[in-house]
């Protein structure tokens, strides 16, 4: 039985959904996909993870290793709505995954464990969707599990998230008894049993626990919205419609989150999430208009069918049958045959094919309008973040964030004949997952690649394996080091002087270097709370450097920060300030200052005091009670300084900041310290300095 709390659409983009699922490693997002899928219509059989029969997990290291690994796109259709929905990864290696989905998503649905509560990596992706101002609603998973508690669950989003929850069921039944929930909003029981749902009168023994968790729910909707605020002034009481209207705008808003429960795995729970997802969440008619640049000045574009077309690539795919290349249509239509201009890159390409995606497989379709997530075929060179634009009006939109890669790992192919077969299979690699990167080192000759983790370098590796069949060899996994200033130096004076026949060069600096202090609303930020690598400023007066040296200067200290002195790594948190400097009024160019900058601030680097920094981790390790010295004492030895440690149900959470070089290997270790029950995820903190001698596995230059 299915009941609308929505409007029913007027408009075919009021009927369309783009959202994701997101949550922490292991919350259930992938049973939640197979199961909206299932009760949907959209599949006959019920997909499960530990048969590795699910749809979104099609891969085969995704069924080998029982988790998401690469966003997978399905669509499916709900009470006259279309839902285009992403089930995204939840292990930290792969959250560009999740950055690249939700700069395409217009609403999320965030998956909590009832016994765990909000998750490191539920606070991470949470936090991403902040940033993207995506609206979401939280679905607390895992009711039927043996300590599930939904209050401590809402009582964790209130308290490490910080919106506020808005509970709208209570459960019928605990742990494994649960069997259902009461909708508060319509005072009706709702109960599964097998795969049928029946819609009932609130059990007598709930009925004034569900009166009372009503009148919470209204308190808490009348203090944050006008409306049911005035009517619970005039009437002592909020109806199910004004409720309904009030969850919506807090949901899109983001003062509110619509909190509902269920049990995935069981089935129960799946109708009404879908009601609240199609209730609460935007159709992109309801988000603002994508903005762009076009010619440098800002413009906006409307998710209008007539409008002039535009979409952003989110996600690369190499395939047996040819590359495919999907993307979010923000604005206008496109249709197979057409031409469209790849705005970075400065290149039209012509669309083969237009396909609606469902995970691996694919249904083909002669157009796609605004407000679609659609794949397409016949693109040779678009990457993930391109902007794809009607060549008649360009417009650049801004792409989505990769994070920069913190582990690297030499590779080789076993055999000289496939090395130009390994060269083309990373090239093709980097191309599908941005946050991988490809190098070659010029001391050593050989070929780095560097990711987000231990794991995800392990599966690309694995990937190529596969994919290509090829025979690769590692090494042992390098972070990514770096370096910066402890203590500066002032008044370092540099003069660049060359004559080698014809003009010379001629360039006199004066240069002061000290840390760079990065907080918020300082210099050393960029506005948005993150810090800023290098900042550069000039105090000379009187024309002794005109304005064009100046810029040139910079460049050159800039080109300086690919390399500092204690071993080659980059440069960070570093402050310059240009004092003083001369001319000659023929020899000196940019050129000649540009070398001077570069020059001048390796010798500066050298004259100071250098740090060596390397990346630290937060490390979230749960096991059991009995095991719990032997992996503080495993922390200790891996110069990890515990932050945290809770009891929960006969296990502990052990929160510690642990240097990334450290952890190499630890998986294998937890498991052998404690029969295998030990989980730990990882979350990037940043970087601290290192000890005088850095640990072995230093990354190369």
């Amino acid at each position: 039985m299915r009941t609308n709390l929505n409007r029913h659409p007027t408009s075919p983009l009021t009927g369309v959904r783009n959202l994701g699922i997101l949550a922490h490693v292991d919350a259930g997002k992938t049973t939640i996909t197979e199961r909206i899928l299932y009760v949907t219509g959209s599949t006959y059989k019920r997909g499960e993870v530990h048969d590795g029969t699910t749809v979104t997990d099609f891969d085969s290291q995704e069924r080998d290793r029982g988790i998401t690994i690469f966003a997978a796109a399905v669509s499916c259709a709900w009470d006259g709505h279309r839902i285009n929905l992403i089930d995204t990864p939840g292990h930290v290696d792969f959250s560009d995954e999740v950055e690249r989905s939700l700069r395409v998503l217009d609403g999320a649905i965030a998956v909590f464990d009832a016994v765990a509560g909000v998750e490191p990596q539920s606070e991470s992706v949470w936090r991403r969707a902040d940033r993207h101002g995506v609206p979401r609603i939280a679905f607390v998973n895992k009711l039927d599990r043996a300590g599930a508690d939904l209050d401590t669950a809402v009582e964790s989003i209130r308290a490490r998230l910080h919106p506020a929850p808005l509970v709208v069921q209570l459960p019928i039944g605990a742990e494994d008894g649960f069997t259902g929930v009461v909708d508060l909003l319509r005072m009706r029981s709702l109960t599964w049993a097998r795969d049928t749902f029946e819609e009932g009168p609130v059990p007598e023994a709930l009925r004034e626990e569900a009166h009372r968790r009503r009148r919470l729910l209204e308190e808490a909707v009348a203090e944050l919205h006008p409306g049911a605020l005035e009517e619970f002034c005039a009437r002592s009481t909020v109806s199910a419609q004004t409720l309904a209207s009030a969850l919506r705008d807090l949901t899109r808003t983001g003062e509110g989150v619509v909190v509902l429960c269920g049990s995935a795995y069981r089935n129960c729970g799946i109708e009404p999430l879908l009601e609240a997802a199609v209730a609460y969440l935007p159709s992109p008619l309801d988000v603002p208009a994508v903005r762009g640049t076009r010619g440098g000045e800002p413009q906006e574009r409307a998710a209008d069918p007539e409008a002039p077309f535009a979409a952003l690539v989110f996600k690369v795919n190499s395939t047996a049958t040819g590359r495919l290349t999907y993307l979010r249509v923000y604005s206008g239509t496109i249709e197979r045959g057409d031409a469209v201009l790849d705005v970075g890159a400065r290149r039209t390409e012509r669309i083969g094919r237009i396909l609606r995606v469902q995970a691996d497989r694919h249904a083909e379709t002669d157009r796609a309008v605004a407000g679609d997530i659609v794949a397409v075929v016949g693109l040779k060179s678009a990457r993930a973040g391109a902007t794809l634009c009607v060549p008649a009006a360009p417009l650049l939109l801004e792409p989505p964030t990769v994070a920069e890669p913190v582990v690297s790992v030499a590779v080789e192919a076993r055999r000289r004949t496939d090395t130009d077969r390994l060269a083309s299979a990373l090239a093709r690699l980097v191309e599908e997952d941005p946050s991988l990167a490809v190098r070659t080192d010029r001391e050593t000759g050989q070929t780095v690649l560097s990711g987000m983790g231990e794991l995800h370098l392990e599966v690309a590796v694995e990937k190529i394996r596969r994919a290509h069949g090829l025979d690769v060899g590692i090494g042992r996994p390098r972070v990514a080091y770096r370096e910066t200033v402890a203590r500066g130096v002032s008044g370092l004076v540099y003069r660049h002087v060359k004559q080698d026949g014809g003009a010379g060069q001629f360039a006199h600096v004066v240069l002061d270097t000290e840390p760079l202090e990065s907080a918020p609303g300082t210099s050393g930020d960029n506005g948005t709370g993150s810090a800023v690598d290098f900042v550069f400023r000039s105090t000379v007066v009187g024309g002794g450097v005109p304005q064009e040296f100046v810029r040139a200067v910079e460049a050159g200290c800039r080109d300086a920060l690919a390399e500092g002195p204690l071993g080659g790594h980059p440069v960070t948190g570093l402050r310059v300030t240009l004092t003083d400097g001369a001319t000659h009024a023929k020899d000196s160019s940019e050129m000649a200052f540009r070398t001077a900058g570069r020059l001048a601030l390796r010798e500066a680097l050298r004259a100071g005091v250098m740090v060596l920094l390397e990346p630290v981790v937060e490390v979230t390790v749960t096991v059991p009670d009995d095991a719990v010295g032997g992996v503080l004492g495993d922390l200790a030895a891996r110069r990890g300084r515990v932050s945290g440690s809770v009891a929960r149900a006969g296990t502990a959470v052990i929160t510690a900041t642990v240097p990334l070089a450290e952890l190499f290997g630890y998986a294998t270790r937890l498991r052998s310290r404690t029969q295998g029950r030990g989980t730990f995820t990882t979350r990037p903190t940043g970087f601290a300095p290192a000890p005088s001698k850095a640990p072995d596995g230093m990354a190369s230059r």
